[in-house]
């Protein structure tokens, strides 16, 4: 029997199916028919709204004037039980220990940490009274107060799960604590003391050395934003000494480097030659492969671990609700940490969750035109749905913020134009041939990135709770 006249029973049953069969391919090519249509398909704002920047020899470098970075980040602990232990390493997260190597020491000053249990509505410092240790939030939430210049008490800040507290108390023996914090829920705090610090201290010259380096950076000027400071002088007469200076950039600037969204699209010759009228099989099945490629571009451009969004957003960009929901204020917040605001970008159903806290205050969410779209917004800035944004078990998520454009020193996204074989500005189409089984292999590319600027052009409110409470 030739191989032409082979029936497709003889072929091996449990080989795997490596591209479209016959009986699907017929369904395109008889009677009055749609297009393939497909539910991965969403709006993508993200991608229509970042402006592309071409990132010539696939990575994008961004300089920025020289920061005194001293630590502002997030602890992470490890749970054993009902027993809490911080991890030694992320103690480096804190101001005074940022850059400090020895992991011995580290793990001593770990074992040093006491854990308390607090409760919900529980004081946990007092404004005024004296700050005897560094208080490490490993689960719950607490908010930060003040007296107001007017009486009165200020909500300053919320603390969640990694935040601390009272770390100048390490350094300075007269510290005092110049917020109140109440525990808003129950959860767990970590306390390492200025005495067991000093303890350890004492017998570490490393440390020593490292605390006494960390002093003489500290009182090098710089601005609010911890850059290292311009001199300038102003508001002299006469023939005044004007002061010289220089703006000093950071040695080792970060580099983003174009990341890769690949597969390869697999069709028989038999489909693409017999089954192309009306619809071409072949770029059908194209466009739907380059549907589910932009899908996925946009999900790692949220959830990336190097470089997506969520996890490039600055600490101090990073806020939580007061209450849980989100409402007119949690908003304000979020927007008011920046420039410029471009745009909001939240799950559709944290949006819902939106709406509801605004129609608890009485408010209704503006809308402005977006392209022909109107889409609700705050503030004259737009929110617009993501469902690549995650949602967690306990029913909670994140609202990003935006300022975008190279120009405003914003958020942009990366990419390279004039690929071989381009089907779109950034994804390409290459043949990869016919094997054997006489099935056409198109190798679908796709390169991007995003890169954010200056620390203020991001802010994200996490924790967000976005299940609708008890009617």
């Amino acid at each position: 029997m030739s191989v032409d006249s082979m029936p497709e029973a003889q072929t091996t049953p449990d080989a795997p199916q490596q591209s479209l069969s016959t009986a699907a391919a017929r369904n395109l090519a008889t009677t009055t028919k749609s297009a393939p249509q497909m539910q991965e398909i969403t709006s993508r704002w993200l991608l229509r709204m970042l402006p592309w920047v071409e990132a010539e020899g696939g990575a994008y470098r961004v300089n920025r004037r020289l920061r005194h970075t001293l630590g502002d980040g997030r602890i992470e602990f490890v749970q054993e039980g009902a027993t809490v232990r911080v991890i030694p390493r992320e103690l480096t997260e804190l101001a005074l220990l940022r850059g400090f190597e020895d992991t011995d020491v580290l793990t001593t000053l770990a074992d040093r940490c006491t854990q308390r249990d607090f409760a919900a509505g529980e004081v946990l410092v007092e404004r005024g009274s004296p700050a005897d240790g560094v208080h490490l939030i490993a689960h719950g939430r607490g908010s930060q107060t003040s007296e107001g210049k007017y009486g009165g008490e200020i909500a300053i800040a919320v603390l969640a799960d990694g935040d601390h507290f009272g770390e100048k108390a390490l350094s300075d023996s007269d510290a005092r604590h110049d917020c109140t914090v109440t525990a808003e829920t129950s959860g767990t705090l970590l306390t390492l003391s200025r005495a067991d610090f000093s303890a350890v201290q004492a017998s570490a010259p490393h440390l020593r050395a490292h605390v006494d380096e960390f002093g003489a950076r500290t009182r090098q000027r710089q601005n609010k934003h911890g850059e290292a400071e311009i001199a300038v002088s102003a508001g002299h007469v006469g023939e005044a000494e004007l002061p010289g200076t220089f703006v000093d950039y950071e040695l080792h600037p970060r580099e983003y480097e174009l990341s890769v969204a690949q597969t390869v699209l697999r069709i028989h010759t038999r489909v693409a030659d017999l089954y192309n009228g009306p619809m071409n099989q072949s770029e059908e099945q194209l466009r739907l492969t380059v549907e589910a490629l932009r899908e996925r571009q946009e999900h790692e451009l949220i959830n990336n671990r190097e470089f997506g969004l969520l996890h490039n957003a600055d600490f101090k960009q990073r806020i939580q609700p007061r209450t849980g929901p989100p409402t007119p204020d949690d908003m304000d917040d979020l927007l008011c940490r920046r420039r410029g605001t471009k745009l909001f970008l939240a799950h559709p159903r944290t949006i819902a969750a939106i709406g509801r806290g605004f129609n608890a205050c009485g408010l209704y969410p503006d809308h402005v035109d977006l392209g022909g779209q109107s889409v609700p917004a705050w503030r004259g800035v737009p929110i617009l749905p993501c469902n690549k944004i995650p949602i967690s078990r306990e029913q909670t998520s994140s609202i990003i913020a935006m300022r975008t454009g190279e120009k405003n020193q914003g958020v942009i996204g990366l990419r390279q134009t004039e690929l071989p074989d381009e089907y779109e500005p950034g994804l390409s189409v290459r043949f990869m041939g016919i094997n054997e089984q006489a099935i056409i292999s198109y190798l679908v590319s796709t390169y991007y990135s995003v890169a954010v600027l200056l620390p203020d052009a991001l802010g994200v409110m996490e924790n967000v709770q976005i299940a609708p409470g008890p009617r």
